[in-house]
């Protein structure tokens, strides 16, 4: 084989039309080989040097290599863990900027770079071949057929409801889907799955994490699995478990993106930046770590050997390196440019912004990300907490970003167990102001959520008082047990016809709060027919009917996705409901309109003495569709909408309060019985809210002729 210079620049492996480029970064490193194998668990058939250095990226050209060639790196320098550097060429070694990867990790001794259970633990040195149990990275062809798809057709922030689902755990049982596709990326974008999506009226896919990532060594003891799969070891490649054609797992990942575009839907990645999977200095040498430690990990300042572990996984990516700040941003400008993504929620997003003195808004990566002008064009989501000092960051990140509201979470449940009060509840409705009003944010920065893939599913979440992780295999001590769950009366499945109307009930009322409250609705998938796990609320390593999607449907599961749908379309019909600008309370003197009115049981204005009332559990809001919707000082035009809360353990009888020349209230629904038909309330009339209930009421105006000359 012929081997030249080649360039320092694009690293990874290219391929072009005379073989393929290779450049890898290390700082430390003393020289790169490159290792070629036959077939994926095969014999490594040449090896060779990058013959040039620049820039601290090592680089060369192969001639007559190309697609679908198979290879690996071997990295030399020193091994002097005491120092940080875990150098050992007799790792094999995956690309960082692989495009593919292919075969599986097989958990043998010759994965890591020490001896296992010499004496002097990971200061010594182990000098076994890993190629053997190694997968391996692939070159790939990039061209793909858009077939016309040139430009991003995005969703509004205010017009987004994200639905959150796993490409295995949705398809895997799902009957319309080809049973050679079920798992897969191809069974994703399959008809049947597009169009019940876009049926529910949700507008954006959140797919749970797809670049490659390791299956946990203990759970595979254990006959479990990583499932999740925040555990990743390649941030540039389609894991190829989910494909159906290993060898063009990008293909039909594309093809996959292709197929929710052409549905109307946008989809985004849920990426783990934070950590990767070789763990700390007892960990793997898979990658990272024998490329350059010191470089991509934090380490403990005076003793370098051991990691800094902000992130509870054993290791932290360094975001203050600025080659690993360009691999992540490259990364995302990646999955962007080439398999045409639409956004990004970032787990343990706060270990994005630290610095080594803790969280920085003003962080290098966050300063590069807001001045890219590729990822200014699409959506950046936060998980805004990690297990390091000052972790919790709710509120916390820049301008530009939207965040997992926990608080939501917390407050919406508490209040429909009847552990909080209309005056804690009533701030999760406008979008969390106290936590997101400033700097220009907007309310769509709070992404509201209830149930997510960790913890409680939603039918869980009023079946069972306490997590129940047995399976786990961790004698249940895993998950949090804090779930402020309800379970209405008896712990898990029931007979008893009145707890079985309560849960459903309660389901309807988590649902409306959630999609008609201020901010950006986000509904893990399945929970809008109310999906188990059984009362497992850690489900991490539940790659089975636990945590996969029972397409199984009773009457009230498609009685409740009904009721879903009826909401969605309220929340697409209603401006109100997705306001561009967070709800004050107050009346707007420069257009004499109050945008949210409190409204207690009696039908009037709630006074100091009721919001602060640790006993109100029964209240209304009034959306005035007058309201300044823009920047714009002048009246609204929308239609005005009462929502009634009621997490009163018994009925309450409720008046319909007055609103500008109107003559009634339309009833569009009562989670009491979502079957009810449409009906109109003159203003005065009571209303008995059934207990623990919700409903909303359009405004009817008064007819032209009934109003004063």
């Amino acid at each position: 084989m012929r081997i030249s210079e080649g360039k320092p620049y694009p690293l990874g492996a290219t391929a072009d039309a005379n073989g393929a480029n290779f450049a890898i970064f290390s700082a430390n490193a003393t020289r790169v080989e490159v290792c070629l194998f036959d077939a994926v668990d095969g014999r490594e058939s040449d090896r060779f040097e990058l013959p040039e250095l620049t820039d601290e990226v090592f680089h060369g050209h192969l001639a007559e290599v190309g697609p679908g060639t198979y290879y690996g790196f071997r990295v030399h320098g020193p091994f002097e863990p005491e120092a940080g550097h875990r150098f050992n060429p007799n790792k094999l070694l995956l690309d960082p900027y692989a495009r593919a990867h292919a075969g599986k990790l097989t958990w043998d001794p010759a994965v890591f770079g020490y001896t296992i259970g010499a004496e002097g633990d990971d200061l010594t040195f182990d000098d076994r071949d890993s190629a053997p149990f190694m997968p391996k990275s692939v070159i790939v062809d990039p061209n793909f057929d858009w077939r016309g798809e040139y430009r991003r057709r995005s969703v509004s922030w205010e017009n987004t409801i994200i639905y959150e689902t796993h490409v295995k755990g949705f398809t895997q049982l799902h009957p319309e889907i080809d049973e050679r596709l079920r798992g897969f990326y191809a069974g994703l974008g399959s008809k049947p799955v597009v169009d019940y999506i876009k049926s529910l009226g949700v507008t954006t896919v959140e797919l749970m994490p797809v670049h490659t990532f390791v299956d946990d060594s203990h759970l595979l003891e254990k006959g479990l699995k990583n499932y999740w799969g925040y555990n990743s070891i390649g941030f540039f490649a389609p894991d190829p478990r989910y494909a159906s054609d290993v060898p063009n797992s990008l293909r039909e990942f594309k093809e996959m993106i292709a197929r929710l575009h052409d549905g109307g839907l946008e989809v985004i990645l849920d990426v783990v930046y934070n950590h990767t999977a070789e763990g700390n200095e007892r960990g793997p040498t898979l990658s990272f770590k024998g490329i350059d430690n010191k470089a991509y990990y934090r380490l403990m300042p005076d003793q370098p050997r051991f990691y800094i572990n902000d992130t509870g996984t054993g290791n932290t990516l360094n975001l203050s390196h600025p080659r690993v700040i360009q691999m992540v941003v490259d990364s995302l400008r990646y999955w962007v440019s080439e398999a045409r993504v639409d956004g990004f929620r970032f787990d343990l997003g706060t270990i994005l912004a630290r610095e080594p003195d803790g969280f920085n808004t003003e962080s290098g990566f966050l300063k590069v990300l807001g001045q890219d002008p590729l990822l200014a064009e699409v959506k950046l989501i936060a998980e805004p907490w990690d297990c390091g000092p000052g972790g919790y960051q709710v509120g916390g990140f820049p301008p530009g970003w939207a965040e997992w509201n926990d608080r939501f979470r917390d407050d919406v449940r508490d209040f429909w167990r009847g552990q909080a009060s209309a005056k804690t509840l009533a701030p999760r409705l406008c979008a969390s102001p106290d936590k997101f009003n400033f700097r220009g944010r907007k309310p769509w920065a709070s992404v509201n959520f209830i149930t997510a893939h960790d913890g409680f599913a939603l039918l869980d979440l009023v079946s069972y008082n306490d997590k129940h992780n047995e399976a786990n295999g961790e004698d249940n001590r895993d998950g949090h047990s804090d779930n402020r769950s309800w379970n209405c009366g008896a712990e898990g499945p029931t007979k008893d016809k009145d707890i079985q109307t309560l849960r459903w009930r309660q389901l309807r009322n988590l649902l409306a709060t959630l999609i008609l409250s201020q901010g950006t609705p986000m509904i893990p998938a399945g929970d809008e027919f109310g999906r188990t796990q059984g009362g497992n609320n850690n489900a991490y390593c539940q790659d089975n009917t636990t945590s996969w999607v029972d397409w199984t449907m009773d009457e009230e599961r498609l009685s409740l996705v009904s009721f879903f749908r009826q909401l969605t379309a309220a929340f697409h019909l209603y401006p109100v409901l997705r306001r561009s600008r967070f709800l004050t309370g107050e009346i707007n003197t420069a257009i004499d309109v109050k945008d949210v009115t409190w409204i207690d049981a009696t039908g009037v204005e709630m006074t100091s003495e009721t919001w602060d009332s640790e006993t109100t559990r029964c209240f209304g809001m009034l959306l005035d569709g007058r309201g300044q919707a823009t920047g714009i000082k002048r009246r609204g035009a929308d239609t005005s909408l009462l929502m009634v809360f009621n997490a009163h353990h018994d009925v309450v009888k409720f008046t319909l309060p007055p609103s500008y020349e109107a003559e009634g209230w339309k009833r569009l629904f009562d989670t009491t019985d979502p079957q009810l038909a449409a009906s109109q309330f003159h203003i005065g009339a009571v209303y008995d809210v059934t207990a623990r209930s919700m409903l909303l009421f359009e405004r009817v105006p008064e007819r032209a002729d009934h109003r004063p000359a």
